[in-house]
Order: C-alpha cells, then structure tokens, then sequence
C-alpha cells in the first residue's frame, strides 16, 4: 500500500501549517539545534521554538493510512514514496531490487531502495507509522515528474504487477507534481508550499 512521502523544503513552517489545516496531525519534530540532535514534538507549537535557529531534520504529518514527512533544504525537492509492506513482499521486493542493480539499504525501522531515477523507495512493514482509527484517508495515486522514461516499467518488475497508484510522466526535473487521496471527507483541490498539487478523488 502507497502510504507516503517525503521532500525537502526552505518553507518548514509553511508547509506544517498547510498540512494541519487539511485535517493532519504532527506526530513529530526532529532537528539540529546548537550542534545536537532534539526533540519538538507537540505539545510544543512554533511560538514555542520559532526564533531558534533550528535545522528541522524530518516533520511527521499523518492522517488517517497517510505520512507524509518533509525536513529543511535549500529548495523544495522530492526524496521518496513509502510502501507498506508485509515481511514476505519485503523479502521479495529487496530480491528484485537486486535483480535490477539497485542499491537496497535494509535498517532497523525501514528500508530504502535507490532508484536511477533519482528518488528513492522506502519498503515499510511497521504498521505503526500510520493512523487507522475512523480517518479511513488514504493515497489514491501519485503524480512523479522523472527526467527518463521507463519508471512504470521498472515497478512493475520491482513490485511483480502493475503499479498502478503511481503516474509517472516525463519532465525537465525530479518532480512530485500531484497527491490524490481518497476518503479525506473535505474538499481538496490546493497546492502546497512546494507546489504539490493535492486533491480528493470523490
């Protein structure tokens, strides 16, 4: 299951803010500040941090079977898509990785998958890192931007079937162009602070 997604971005707060108004809670803030690695997690708010010069590593934002995690760059940048997985389609899918040459860096928490496409997969089998409960909102299918063809070809050898939660097109950039989630019960046709196109499939 297509859970997930991360990118880079100067616009932090932004994009924080632009995500808990469409009905998202943040389970989490990780940054750099004064040369150690420390926990903003809420209750704390930004009044509470904002004029700390700190370099925000991951923000965790989650709504319902959805994660969406960003950090600090210098520009806005996509980084990768996160699959839920069971431990059985976990094994198989890192064979294959293999198979194809690509890189495949198993941790203790979650796995990445370099892609010559310049973004990477993370393989997740912890439940965890989503919230069921009655948010049944989910990722219906994203939109990538990759600088050569062959990108829905190869997930469907990675994953053995079509992937059909991910459009891929080709453009002058690595790009997450669009989200569409289902079963947000709210009215979502936005761009983000990074230019992601976001809407609801009714």
């Amino acid at each position: 299951m297509l859970f997930h997604y991360h990118f880079w971005t100067p616009y932090v707060e932004e994009t924080e803010k632009f995500y808990v108004n469409q009905g998202f809670r943040i389970a989490q803030r990780l940054g750099k500040y004064q040369g150690e690695f420390q926990a903003f997690h809420p209750p704390l708010t930004w009044d509470d941090f904002r004029e700390k010069e700190i370099l925000f590593r991951v923000i965790e934002a989650r709504k319902g079977k959805v994660n969406i995690t960003f950090g600090y760059g210098r520009r806005p940048t996509f980084d990768h898509i996160g699959f839920l997985v069971s431990p059985k389609e976990h094994e198989t899918f890192c064979k294959n990785a293999k198979k194809m040459n690509w890189n495949v860096n198993v941790g203790e928490r979650r796995t990445f998958i370099h892609t010559p496409y310049q973004f990477k997969i993370e393989l997740q089998v912890n439940t965890d890192v989503i919230d069921t409960q009655s948010d049944q909102t989910e990722i219906e299918k994203l939109k990538i931007a990759t600088k050569g063809e062959g990108l829905k070809k190869d997930l469907a050898i990675l994953f053995n079937r079509p992937v059909d939660s991910i459009i891929s097109v080709v453009g002058d950039k690595v790009k997450l162009e669009e989200a569409v989630f289902k079963g947000a019960a709210s009215e979502w046709n936005m761009v983000d602070p990074n230019g992601v196109m976001i809407w609801e499939k009714n």
